[in-house]
């Protein structure tokens, strides 16, 4: 973790990822610029999964956890969100193999372009395709960063 000095974290990279997003979500909620889609209550995430979320917030901690992972290594699209999200794929009662499955695209594909309607991220015209973080983007980001208070845990051994 960078240093964060007498002011405390700075940047998004200055804080732990599940307390950025739990906040993120809740300032994308706030500010009721995220539209949620009319499936939101029943859809899955995956097709590996059997049920859909049980947390009503869940579309926005989603796209959260796509902003700050945008802001983590731009460049990334749709595909690389859904391997990013995916999961383990196991049918229960079955001799079948598990392997790797991907997640929804059309969640990430709306929470994406639902982000970029509120100015945070753009498509990336350098690498062919995915989306990049804008300056605006980046500044709601770091201030939402900023207000979480971090503490750092030693270790001994």
């Amino acid at each position: 973790m960078a240093d964060e000095g007498p002011r405390g974290p700075t940047s998004v990279k200055d804080v732990p990822a599940d307390k950025f997003i739990e906040a993120f979500a809740a300032y994308l909620k706030q500010t009721n610029k995220v539209q949620l889609p009319q499936y939101v209550d029943y859809v899955k995430t995956g097709a590996f999964k059997e049920l859909s979320p049980l947390d009503p917030d869940w579309y926005y901690v989603r796209a959260a956890a796509i902003a700050r992972r945008v802001y983590i290594a731009q460049g990334m699209g749709v595909g690389g969100f859904r391997r990013y999200f995916g999961g383990r794929s196991n049918a229960k009662g079955s001799a079948t193999p598990e392997h790797h499955a991907k997640a929804a695209g059309g969640v990430i594909r709306h929470a994406m372009q639902q982000l970029e309607a509120m100015g945070l991220v753009e498509k990336n015209p350098a690498a062919r395709g995915g989306r990049r973080i804008t300056p605006e983007g980046q500044r709601q980001m770091d201030l939402v960063a900023g207000g979480i208070t971090v503490t750092r845990f030693h270790y001994l051994g």
